[in-house]
């Protein structure tokens, strides 16, 4: 009964739950429940605005090394908004880089044993994709007027198929949110979907024969660089694509 027990192995997905840790409800009928989710979100949150404040606490002309960890974030995120929105967004780089901090913590986070990973479930990476969206829309109108929608007529296209093209162009608009979003989620659920069912592999393997166990350790310490690799790659491209989509509302394209 024991053995099988121990070769007992949950479900890949398992680990994706979202369960209650305290009930809360806000006039007993909205649900404000704090749960798995809500705390690991929260402490990314928390995680990121410690070692940002004390690695900037005491700024040195000869960094540290966590300050000058930061200092090459700050100039990376920065980079990328000069090169990809112009100079004109330099006013929203404290946004783009609280987003691609907390979106590398929470990814990265979620590789420690036992921790739920906040970026894994596709309402957080949606909320946020689309506040973007919205944000960077009503941007647009603002600086840009009418002239904005100028986005959604390409140039040098025949009178005859023009219509069509600008339906595209609004599809292709508004599903960015959703492409934003899916492209996360999507990459952070089946990474850690692949390194359950490799572990459980080798677990199982364990009890068959321990020499053989090596094998799945070996590819698993493998995927988990890998997927450091891609916390970091996913941080970026949800960083870089929000840099593209805010040069749209700030830069006219005609």
């Amino acid at each position: 009964m024991l053995f099988n027990n121990l070769l007992f192995i949950n479900s890949p997905l398992e680990q994706f739950e979202i369960n209650v840790v305290y009930p809360l409800f806000f006039f007993s009928s909205i649900d404000i429940s704090i749960t798995n989710s809500t705390i690991y979100v929260l402490f990314s949150f928390l995680f990121s605005f410690l070692f940002l404040f004390f690695s900037t606490k005491n700024l040195k002309l000869i960094p540290g090394r966590f300050q000058y960890l930061v200092e090459i974030i700050y100039i990376f995120i920065f980079d990328i908004l000069i090169k990809q929105a112009s100079i004109k967004s330099q006013n929203f780089f404290p946004l783009i880089f609280s987003i691609f901090f907390f979106f590398l913590t929470s990814n990265v986070m979620g590789l420690t044993p036992f921790a739920f990973t906040p970026t894994s479930q596709i309402i957080l990476t949606f909320i946020i994709a689309f506040s973007l969206f919205l944000g960077i829309t009503f941007l647009g109108i603002l600086r840009q007027g009418v002239s904005f929608f100028n986005l959604f007529i390409p140039k040098g296209v025949p009178l005859a198929i023009l219509p069509l093209m600008i339906l595209i162009e609004v599809m292709s608009y508004c599903i960015r949110p959703i492409s934003l979003s899916v492209r996360l989620f999507a990459n952070m659920l089946a990474g850690h979907t692949l390194l359950h069912i490799i572990a459980s592999f080798g677990v199982k393997l364990f009890f068959f024969n321990a020499f053989l166990a090596i094998l799945p350790i070996f590819l698993l310490l493998a995927i988990i660089v890998l997927e450091i690799g891609i916390a970091f790659l996913q941080a970026y491209v949800f960083v870089i694509l929000s840099c593209i989509y805010l040069n749209d509302a700030l830069n006219s394209s005609h």
